[in-house]
């Protein structure tokens, strides 16, 4: 097995190591070969080494992997000549078609949380809807016709309703069955009624799902109030993004907040935060959300592959983190006082245990 390793900025180096150790760790538990890594260059290690924050020679590798993982990037720092077009995550989307964005959302026993009783997943759509950088086939979707005036495009197709619909659908009847169409139909009739009508018709193919739908801010109030109401949110990008971060937060911490971006054929594990500079260096960062995002990676891979073994790593790290956080070792963020390097020695040594 070959996977990508692209370590980022800020704390992106610190969480993707302790990523590497804990798969590496996973994948030996579960009786699984040792993947080769194929480590690449992106963010300001990329500029000083290449000139270019997403050299070609990462785009031509990662065309040759299935799956990889990135670590968070810090674009908004980046020199003005490197930030003209999108960063680098969503050129990376962009490019190889990761149309679902998978971001679930839980309480850990261990970690005080807003919502103790969450334990949802929201399904976004990734290449279009109301993201200017994801938009368009070229340029870009949002431009200024006056120096007093700025408009966007917001793209919803149907195509990509119903591609994103079966993702929502085959994960809801997984897991709890219950399907809950997020959209803002009533002022937005054409785009929204779109989205929410052609999700409504891919579902009908799933019999035994119970399917409802709800405006996006009716569905954040109920976030916080009943979170335990939702087991499967789908929804378009922009609301997708928003509702996930205030989940995560619900759930405990964003340092914890895992994500998969794929497609049919090809997977990225991208934790839901960003690439916090002030901490970078310091030891002090969560690896919880990358390490349970490349825990996903690992069972979309098993899926797709019927590999019993990586399918068992996946959960062996999702039982290690847990326990860990049982156990009330946890990161700054989360009110603990273990480093990056304690919390995953003590993940690492948990994977082990069934």
């Amino acid at each position: 097995m070959r996977l990508g390793l692209i370590e980022g900025d800020g704390i992106g180096p610190e969480v993707v190591r302790a990523t590497r150790a804990v798969v590496e760790e996973a994948l030996t538990a579960a009786g699984a070969p040792a993947p080769e890594w194929i480590v690449l260059p992106i963010g300001h290690a990329a500029i000083a080494e290449c000139g270019d924050p997403l050299p070609e020679r990462t785009l031509s590798a990662l065309d040759d992997l299935d799956a990889w993982i990135l670590g968070p990037h810090d674009n908004a720092s980046y020199a003005p000549e490197h930030r003209g077009g999108p960063p680098p995550g969503g050129a990376i989307r962009k490019r190889y078609g990761l149309y679902a964005n998978i971001r679930p959302a839980r309480a850990f026993p261990g970690v005080r949380a807003t919502a103790p009783d969450i334990d949802l997943v929201i399904v976004r759509e990734n290449s279009e809807g109301f993201y200017a950088d994801r938009n368009m086939f070229a340029g870009s979707g949002e431009f200024g016709p006056t120096p007093d005036v700025a408009m966007a495009v917001g793209v919803i197709t149907r195509s990509a309703c119903e591609r994103i619909a079966r993702q929502a659908c085959r994960l809801a009847a997984a897991r709890r069955g219950r399907l809950t169409i997020v959209h803002k139909a009533n002022v937005l009739p054409m785009t929204m009624g779109l989205f929410r009508d052609v999700c409504a018709e891919v579902a009908r193919g799933y019999p035994g799902l119970e399917v409802d739908d709800e405006h996006v801010d009716a569905a954040a109030a109920h976030l916080v109030r009943a979170p335990a109401d939702y087991d499967v949110l789908v929804t378009e990008n922009l609301f997708g993004d928003i509702l996930s971060d205030l989940a995560g937060e619900l759930g405990g911490s964003l340092g914890l907040a895992a994500s998969l971006n794929c497609s049919d054929d090809k997977a990225m594990a991208q934790a839901v935060h960003g690439a916090a500079p002030a901490l970078a260096g310091h030891n002090r960062a969560n690896p919880g959300a990358l390490q349970l995002s490349a825990a996903m990676l690992l069972r979309w891979l098993g899926t797709r592959d019927d590999d019993a073994a990586l399918r068992g790593a996946a959960d062996r790290i999702e039982r290690a983190v847990a326990a860990t956080l049982a156990a009330g070792i946890a990161t700054a963020d989360l009110g603990g006082l273990a480093s990056t390097s304690e919390f995953t020695e003590q993940v690492r040594a948990r994977v082990h245990r069934r």
